[in-house]
């Protein structure tokens, strides 16, 4: 599985005008299931989006708490295009995404799973395969945090992994301090 978390002060999803589902504080969370994800990339998803450190501590110490910390709510959306590959030409393919029945029943078992391990109440969901020209979206960031997490990420050896000179240079932008603490 991998999803996409922003840390936002509110979100909704309306689908052909229709009001689906809304948070206040928390989580938007786009999920993709991939072809080989079963129950268990299910459970380990779920459990770090709700442990995922995405806030300040009330002393002001950031990347201190987690979504069930602020007691947030938690809006889960299918984006199976999160599994794109756009490694050849410019059109995106997307075998890396499961399809069809699979992609439902883990879709539909990660966001139970989200909610039984956190409240039912705070995790809202989309409308799994609704069609994209009659969604809308009005996300209010809190941040800017947007992260990227996987299940089984793929892994990359660092001795052949195009390393040169170029790459090594050093850039005159710096991130924010409170950003790398």
């Amino acid at each position: 599985m991998k999803a996409i978390l922003q840390r936002v002060a509110s979100a909704s999803v309306t689908v052909d005008t229709q009001l689906i589902s809304s948070i206040g504080k928390g989580v938007l969370v786009f999920a993709a299931v991939a072809p080989d994800d079963s129950s268990k990339e299910v459970e380990s998803m779920a459990a770090k989006i709700l442990k995922m450190k995405m806030w300040p501590d009330e002393a002001g110490g950031t990347w201190k708490r987690s979504v069930q910390d602020i007691h947030g709510e938690v809006l889960c959306v299918s984006q199976f295009t999160l599994l794109a590959s756009t490694k050849k030409g410019s059109k995106p393919d997307f075998h890396g995404a499961a399809g069809g029945e699979k992609a439902r029943e883990l879709y539909d078992q990660f966001v139970l799973k989200v909610q039984e391990l956190y409240e039912e109440d705070k995790v809202k969901n989309g409308v799994f395969q609704a069609m994209m020209q009659g969604m809308l979206f009005d996300i209010r960031n809190d941040g800017p945090v947007t992260l990227e997490i996987q299940t089984n990420p793929v892994k990359v050896d660092k001795s052949t992994s195009g390393h040169n000179a170029k790459s090594e240079e050093k850039s005159d932008y710096q991130l924010p301090s409170e950003l790398l603490e």
